[in-house]
């Protein structure tokens, strides 16, 4: 039966179950951001109601209390409601004044992640920055915390490059974007002394970490990659394809400061993969030098007159939080407790 029974689907069946697949889950997927942008706009709405109310007419902690107990009474299967909440609408609120920077961005993103760039940031340009890269990649709560953790704005196309000079205005612009400086790798719980091959089996054993240091867009290809140029083997440390920039990035690891000649044997083996591994519908190929150390000046002179695309960035295997601040700041699991607190444990927030 079961044979007849197969016998009878047709043979474009499987991909026709793909497409209707990948269509519900992105309709799903629509449905939740939009249900999300309501309900943050909705947060706004009383904020900016309680805020008002505020600083016109004097309300004060108990206020917003029975307004949280009247809510849930209206609203029983509605979270989000306790005073603890309440107050952080206010809060939204006032850090962001303007109905179309929430309608546009703030929405765009879950009420979790704007608890987070409320508890992380104090500049609004910056609480902005991160809320756009939320919503641009996709970003999870954790992702995010990390991310302004360790300062990405402070590092996200600081690297020193020759793009402009080697690629097409467009493609030279995503290209700087898509380099830091520095890299923080502080996950692999090395010392700073650590040598290049002790760093390398590190990264691969932390390859998922690394590949979030490296940033959205990254597919890794293999480390010690071997090509075969004029009958000698070399080995490339690290190879990757970025997706977005459709090119191969070649990373070269070295657990000393940057030297001229570095650039030079990264030059070669750009070529070699340009010619032997680069498809015809690919970019140029980019590479990514990581140091432990630069000289500015010294990189920009190495770098001036070569013909491929290359970058110079130092790294830090140290955490990039100091001693005395790790286990301090809270946490989105900590901010998300405070939801749905109960009414007596809430009361203290002002």
């Amino acid at each position: 039966m079961a044979d007849d029974h197969n016998s009878l689907i047709p043979s474009d069946y499987p991909a026709l179950l793909s497409d209707l697949k990948e269509r519900i889950h992105s309709a799903r997927m629509r449905a939740t951001l939009a249900v999300n942008a309501e309900l943050t706009l909705l947060y706004w709405d009383i904020g900016r109601s309680i805020l008002h109310r505020q600083e016109h007419q004097g309300w004060g902690a108990k206020v917003v209390e029975r307004l949280s107990v009247d809510l849930r009474r209206a609203f029983p299967d509605m979270k989000g409601l306790s005073p603890r909440n309440l107050k952080y609408m206010r809060t939204f609120a006032s850090a962001w004044p303007d109905r179309p920077i929430v309608q546009e961005v703030l929405a765009q993103i879950p009420w979790y992640s704007n608890l987070a760039l409320l508890e992380k940031l104090n500049d609004a340009q910056d609480r902005l920055w991160y809320a756009r890269k939320t919503r641009l990649h996709g970003w999870s709560r954790n992702v995010l915390v990390m991310q302004i953790e360790t300062g990405l704005h402070r590092r996200q196309g600081k690297a020193i490059t020759n793009f402009e000079d080697v690629l097409p205005a467009p493609q030279s612009d995503l290209a700087n974007n898509l380099l830091k400086d520095p890299y923080l790798f502080g996950f692999l719980g090395l010392e700073e002394d650590a040598q290049e091959r002790e760093i390398e089996k590190a990264l691969m054993r932390h390859l998922r970490d690394f590949l979030l240091e490296l940033g959205v867009g990254f597919a890794f290809v293999g480390n010690q990659y071997r090509l075969e140029v004029g009958g000698d083997d070399f080995f490339i440390d690290m190879l990757f394809y970025h997706l977005h920039l459709r090119c191969y990035v070649v990373v070269e690891l070295k657990a000393v400061a940057f030297k001229p000649e570095f650039a030079g044997k990264l030059n070669f083996y750009l070529s070699a993969v340009d010619d032997l591994l680069r498809h015809a519908d690919d970019a140029p190929t980019i590479g990514l030098l990581l140091c432990q150390g630069k000289n500015k000046v010294v990189a920009e002179y190495a770098l001036r007159d070569m013909s491929k695309p290359i970058g110079v960035s130092e790294y830090q295997l140290t955490e990039a939080l100091p001693e005395n601040l790790r286990g301090k700041l809270p946490t989105v699991a900590e901010l998300e407790a405070e939801l749905d607190v109960p009414d007596d444990a809430s009361a203290d927030a002002e």
